[in-house]
């Protein structure tokens, strides 16, 4: 018999809706649901254990247990969104709960297909005696939300839901699937070799999952097929094997657009970073500047007054020759260059105040914070564009090795 465990995220129309696992809908217009079995439908979440009489719906569930446990986190990140003058990055706890990244994985359990399976007892304590040891090794990390068994359909099996989750920089726990497995010790598949696409820790935590379901299974006394395949028609229905080959692919396309997200996200702190930069830097290069064009002013203007008054003593110090007349020249200049000083002082009051105004100040600390970003912008254009180059070559010598 062959035991059938896949995972995923969202499909074609989105994030998976967790109504389908809960019958939370109008199971009438469903042609491949026995409404009169439905009823027979096992269901149990983290709140409510499996209690007929269920005051929460999965989606209660899960919206309640993201509020409580990453609500801190959310909030926190949109404070910091709002103090990096981006407001329009900031979340909600719907927002997290649907996003492709930070929703709840569903994981499909089934034995054997629609000519042979096992009764519905045996498929029980299979089932929940692997969530138990899953809790065991992974709980810390990996929480186990929700999971509905499905008697209503052609072949029994069972829906799980859970979410990831690690302590973040700022000591916050928020929705991550690799840091969560990284915490929990889970290694790459080839650890000589770097992380992306075809290693990484997703593969070796599901790979050991896989293993643990197929130990648990041989335990009950199943004889079980151990070699996995994939897209193999031979375990699935015809409905199954669709969503399988649909899902795979939406798992693939999910884990090229996380990795593209992650270096979105770098890309899009290190714009944040550099627009705080420009402020920092641009508000005290002004006072500073300020500062030495009004010693220069000072300076120079001092020069020049001097310059001027050497210049008329001794011009006036030459046809005057007799002694007391000179004195009286002498007092004459000394008297010059006290008021002088008096209107250079006057003057550089004036420029510090007209440089200190609000209005001044600001118009003038924007265009240098414009010229900034441009120099800024074309330097990130360039690291860009080498980037791409960068990453195209990756992927070039990726197929030729997957080609090998």
């Amino acid at each position: 018999m062959r035991a059938t465990r896949h995972n995923g995220r969202s499909g074609s129309h989105g994030t998976y809706n967790v109504k389908h696992n809960d019958r939370n809908f109008d199971v009438k217009n469903s042609d491949h649901i026995d409404e009169v079995r439905t009823q027979k439908n096992v269901y149990w979440d983290c709140y409510q254990g499996t209690v007929e009489e269920r005051a929460l719906t999965f989606s209660e569930v899960e919206k309640k247990f993201y509020e409580e446990r990453y609500g801190c986190y959310v909030l926190a990140q949109n404070l910091r969104n709002e103090e990096a003058r981006h407001a329009e990055r900031n979340r909600s706890i719907d927002d997290v709960l649907q996003n492709k990244k930070t929703c709840p994985e569903e994981t499909l359990l089934q034995l054997g297909n629609i000519d042979k399976t096992v009764d519905v007892e045996t498929l029980i304590k299979i089932s929940q005696e692997y969530f138990e040891e899953f809790d065991k090794r992974f709980g810390s990390n990996i929480h186990i939300l929700d999971w509905a068994l499905h008697l209503d359909e052609s072949t029994p099996h069972i829906h799980e839901r859970h979410v990831f989750d690690a302590t973040n920089q700022y000591g916050e726990i928020c929705p991550m699937q690799d840091k969560a497995l990284e915490e929990l010790g889970i290694g790459l598949p080839d650890p000589d070799k770097p992380k992306g696409r075809y290693n990484n820790r997703k593969m070796t935590f599901d790979a050991t999952c896989r293993e643990l379901f197929l130990k648990i299974c041989k335990k009950h006394g199943l004889e079980m097929e151990m070699e996995p395949i994939y897209g193999g028609a031979s375990y699935l229905e015809k409905a199954d094997y669709i969503v399988q080959k649909l899902r795979t692919e939406n798992e693939r396309l999910t884990q090229e657009n996380e990795q593209l997200q992650i270096k979105n996200d770098e890309l899009v702190m290190k714009i944040s970073d550099v627009e705080e930069l420009i402020d920092d830097i641009t508000n005290s290069t002004y006072d500073k500047a300020c500062e030495v064009v009004t010693a220069v002013v000072k300076d120079e203007t001092q020069k020049a007054d001097l310059k001027l008054l050497k210049e008329v003593e001794k011009k006036m110090e030459d046809e005057f020759l007799l002694p007391p007349t000179k004195k009286i020249v002498s007092d004459v200049f000394e008297r010059i260059r006290q008021k002088f000083n008096k209107a250079r002082q006057t003057m550089l009051t004036a420029i510090k105040k007209t440089l200190a105004n609000e209005e001044t100040r600001h118009k003038n600390v924007e265009t240098i914070k414009d010229n900034a970003r441009e120099g800024i912008k074309k330097k990130l254009a360039h690291y860009n564009e080498v980037a791409r180059g960068n990453n195209t070559s990756q992927r070039k010598r990726n197929d030729r090795e997957e080609v090998r």
